[in-house]
């Protein structure tokens, strides 16, 4: 079966388990995203596995930052690329890729939320700022103490979604104010005050429990 006959998750498939050797492989990973998205779009599918290649492991760790559930990464990463597949044709290149890709993620995770009403995880050190600093270190957990873990759980649970999504993609995931405005689409300002009003929910709820 030759590129032109596959779909896309049998690409999307096959550049997850294989890196790219080829000449136009090599080529590719010096191009920059928007070069390889215009060339997608006039047809060169090649130019889509690379960028597949350059994302899938943002993307997986996004995924598990926001689940923490390692049996659910690899179906979400590929549905997720099949989304991206299907709408960069019409991609219009006003924002970055690497932005407009994690909007696509995080929409997606949300659908699966949603759906299944999945349970997050997330490591306890990365969600206290440096005003903090003794608490964190009294919250430093092994990933197998599950009572922490619950702890964690609940108190992330009680955070509406639109204080707990800026502090998964700034504290978990590391974007930019700039990039979590984009992927969350409102404003830098709304998307500062939500980090804080969320940051300030979790001491709030943490500190009695771990002092």
């Amino acid at each position: 079966m030759n590129d032109s006959t596959k779909t896309p998750r049998q690409m999307i498939s096959a550049a997850s388990v294989h890196n790219e050797a080829s000449r136009y492989a090599r080529d590719g990973e010096r191009k920059n995203d928007e070069v390889l998205i215009t060339l997608f779009q006039s047809g060169d599918e090649d130019a889509f596995r690379i960028l597949v290649e350059r994302y899938q492991e943002r993307v997986r760790n996004l995924i598990y930052s926001i689940l923490n559930r390692s049996d659910v990464v690899d179906d979400l990463a590929q549905e997720i690329f099949i989304r991206v597949y299907e709408a960069l044709p019409k991609f219009r290149f006003e924002s970055s890729f690497y932005t407009w890709l994690y909007r696509v993620a995080v929409n997606k995770v949300r659908d699966e939320m949603r759906r299944k009403k999945v349970k997050r995880f997330f490591s306890l050190q990365k969600l206290m700022d440096d005003a903090d600093a003794e608490l964190t270190a009294k919250m430093s957990v092994a990933p197998e103490d599950h009572s922490m873990a619950e702890i964690m759980n609940d108190a992330l649970n009680a955070l509406p979604e639109k204080f707990r999504m800026p502090v998964v993609l700034k504290d978990v995931d590391g974007l930019s104010y700039d990039e979590i405005a984009e992927v969350l689409e409102c404003g830098i300002g709304t998307v500062k005050s939500r980090l804080s009003r969320g940051r300030a929910m979790l001491r709030k709820r943490l500190k009695p429990l771990l002092v």
